[in-house]
């Protein structure tokens, strides 16, 4: 590769226009406004992106875009020099870059000009993704600019120059976690906010996508998995290419066969038609575009995300021979995808069946794959204490299980620390893969993972967690009010209901899928939810018939009781919290508060108030059946009144370019349950009220919007 050459016009600090500065320090480099950039045209796109992008970070801080040149006469005096280590001139190749993906930042002299010596402002990689990271890290280290700014809205402070150490040498050994990234899963909010044009068949827009895996380097991540239910030739995956990102697959789509889709008059049998499941893996290792840097995954489940077992009689109920036949699936997708790709990596995914499995001896991975365990949506990992060296992790930040979080932070960074730092001691780290959901409302421990993705856990720390918290605190909302805003975090993080042993969050869902299916229970004596064992129909379904009435009316008193009982706890320490971070609010920084808003108030209001709104329902149906239909009534008003107030927050925290950002919440679900509460405060009028048909559709509808961009599409196997 041909290095870069980021040209910029500096005065000394020992010239006489570095005198002319009274805040610039002796010996160093200051950077104005009059920057150049020279760029090799040869250089591979995703350097010459990152090129572009740091441009745009100077014209944030200075004011200006820098020119670009073609020639490297044309460069200024002191010159910021980009590229791989293998390409810089000899006597400047940094020694210590031994490993993939380090970089450096350093100072060097030149005699490129016969009148002049050049100054070297040197960012150094060990390979292609070790360069962008050191454009990303001057940018961060030295410009100011937020990696995550996209989300946060932080933008960099504006100067008039900048200062950098006349004796910079900093080095960057190779990340500690070998593969990093996110998997955008459950993405309803960005699809609903962002939709891509149909022409495009990307759902999440293009424009999007590029600042999705812009925040991926930034945060030095280098894989991505770009959405849940999408085609290998959906164009979000090329892009991936061109950014450098390596393309990886999730546990449901193994070789990125989008099962979803698969045709309704086809058998999906491993047994019995072994020969169709395979003629669809190599259409699927076929389609990806060429040269695309893929890390394959591998395994078999069934349509829609759920084992296997329950597509195929001859092997459910018995472990043993479902972990055979998974254990032929992988091997035999190894061999399809080595007939295209001699030299191809691999990693299996264990989820929930998967987990078992290996645990019971039933399933063997083969060495040459990299098992990596998944978490239980709660940030805890499923090893259960058996993770061992060249192993991975699939972690979650957000979820779609209808009780964990879709639309708040859950995770405490304290878990996360602790469960990725088990896995950092035990050398499993070859792998991390976090779902991120819609980003946006898990910025906060998705920076947290990402950075213990890059560099590990701080060494001898007892309190990293609070750290953090306070960290992050001061840089998005300024030093002031980051005492108090680390202390919201903190109680924020332990004002949730719980359940099960290590204990479970609240999560913002459940509040929403318990009011619903609670409410429906008691209206119509059949539950809301029939999860299909074959892949969504992408049309609205109907209503099954109810169950035993009994045993439907025993969960509903047992629940009603039960949430009473917990929501009724953590409503005071829901009140705390909100209390603490309103007084918090003037502290902050003014440029910071409507992400203030967003981010912390918001997040409050709607785990605050759907707290609040399930224990008004289970007030209200347990006072119905008590015959006090008025105090019923009266409280499902009052759970629409906090559901208002959840409204209120969002319509804060679309500010922007964030306008309609809750427009897609379709897997949460909050207008969806206050059509439902409406329609009940009516039924305890006048129990003849009818119900209107949508508030019937299950769980898998959110889908149906989220993939409307492929309309009929569905796996073409010949």
């Amino acid at each position: 590769m041909v290095a870069l050459f980021v040209a910029v016009a500096v005065a000394f600090g020992t010239s006489a226009a570095a005198q002319s500065s009274p805040s610039s320090k002796a010996g160093s480099i200051v950077i104005r406004p009059t920057v150049t950039i020279l760029l090799d045209p040869n250089e591979p796109a995703p350097i010459q992106q990152a090129t572009q992008d740091i441009v745009s970070d100077f014209e944030k801080v200075l004011g200006s875009k820098p020119k670009i040149v073609a020639r490297q006469q044309d460069a200024g005096p002191v010159t910021i020099m980009i590229g791989e280590q293998s390409q810089l001139p000899e006597a400047m190749r940094p020694s210590e870059l031994t490993a993939p993906e380090s970089f450096s930042i350093s100072v060097h002299k030149a005699d490129w000009n016969a009148k002049t010596p050049t100054t070297v402002v040197l960012l150094a990689g060990a390979d292609m993704r070790g360069t962008i990271y050191a454009i990303y890290q001057f940018s961060q280290e030295y410009l100011g600019v937020d990696p995550m700014y996209y989300w946060t809205d932080h933008e960099p402070a504006r100067r008039t120059h900048i200062e950098l150490p006349g004796s910079l040498n900093e080095s960057f050994p190779a990340p500690v976690f070998k593969y990093r990234g996110f998997f955008l899963n459950d993405e309803d909010l960005l699809t609903g906010w962002a939709p891509g044009e149909k022409k495009d068949k990307t759902g999440i827009s293009l424009a999007v996508w590029n600042k999705v895996y812009e925040t991926i380097l930034r945060l030095k991540g280098n894989m991505v998995v770009p959405g849940t239910w999408i085609f290998p030739d959906d164009p979000q995956i090329a892009l991936a290419a061109k950014r450098g990102l390596i393309m990886n697959q999730h546990h449901a789509i193994p070789l990125g066969l989008n099962v979803a889709r698969w045709p309704k008059d086809v058998p999906y049998n491993y047994t019995t038609h072994p020969e169709i499941l395979e003629r669809a893996w190599k259409d699927a290792v076929a389609t990806y575009p060429a040269h695309q840097e893929i890390l394959w995954s591998v395994g078999l489940r069934g349509l829609s995300d759920v084992s296997y077992d329950s597509m195929d009689p001859s092997v459910r109920g018995n472990d043993k021979a479902l972990g055979a036949l998974i254990g032929k699936a992988i091997n035999d997708q190894m061999r399809i995808v080595r007939a295209a790709h001699p030299d191809a990596k691999f990693v299996t995914d264990l989820w929930q069946e998967g987990a078992k499995l290996v645990k019971q001896g039933d399933l063997t991975i083969p060495p040459e794959v990299t098992l990596v365990w998944a978490d239980t949506g709660y940030g805890y990992m499923q090893d259960n204490g058996s993770v061992a060296a060249g192993q991975g992790a699939y972690y979650h930040v957000a979820m779609m299980n209808d009780r964990s979080n879709q639309l708040t932070e859950m995770v405490p960074v304290s878990r996360i620390d602790s469960e990725l730092g088990r896995y950092i001691k035990a050398k499993a780290t070859a792998y991390l893969l976090l779902n991120t959901s819609d980003i946006r409302p898990v910025s906060m421990t998705t920076k947290r993972v990402m950075d213990i993705a890059w560099e590990g856990l701080p060494a001898n720390s007892d309190h990293t967690a609070d750290d953090f918290y306070r960290q992050w605190a001061t840089e998005e909302f300024g030093a002031k009010a980051a005492p108090a805003i680390a202390k919201v975090y903190e109680a924020y993080f332990q004002a949730p209901a719980h359940f099960g042993t290590p204990p479970h969050e609240y999560g913002d869902q459940l509040y929403h899928t318990e009011s619903r299916r609670m409410m429906l229970t008691y209206m119509i004596d059949s539950p809301l939810y029939s999860i299909p064992s074959q892949a969504p129909k992408w049309e609205q379904p109907r209503i099954v018939g109810a169950p035993d009435r009994a045993s439907e009316k025993e969960w509903l008193n047992s629940t009603t009781a039960k949430e009473i009982q917990q929501c009724g706890d953590a409503q005071p320490r829901w009140d705390a919290v909100w209390k603490q971070a309103v007084a918090a609010e003037p502290l902050v920084a003014p440029s910071r508060l409507p992400f203030y808003r967003a981010e912390v108030l918001a997040m409050i209001a709607i785990n605050r108030e759907s707290n609040r709104t399930l224990f008004l329902i289970s007030k209200s149906i347990q006072d119905a059946e008590r015959g006090d239909s008025a105090k019923a009534h009266q409280e499902a008003e009052e759970a629409l009144a906090a559901l208002d107030n959840i409204h209120r927050a969002e319509s804060d925290a679309e500010y922007g370019k964030w306008k309609n950002w809750y427009h897609g919440d379709w897997l949460t679900g909050v207008p969806r349950t206050r059509e439902i509460v409406e329609t009940f405060a009516k039924f305890l009028e006048d129990p003849s009220t009818p119900l209107p048909q949508p508030l019937l559709w299950n769980g898998w509808e959110g889908y149906y919007h989220i993939m409307h961009y492929e309309g009929d599409r569905s796996v073409d196997v010949k």
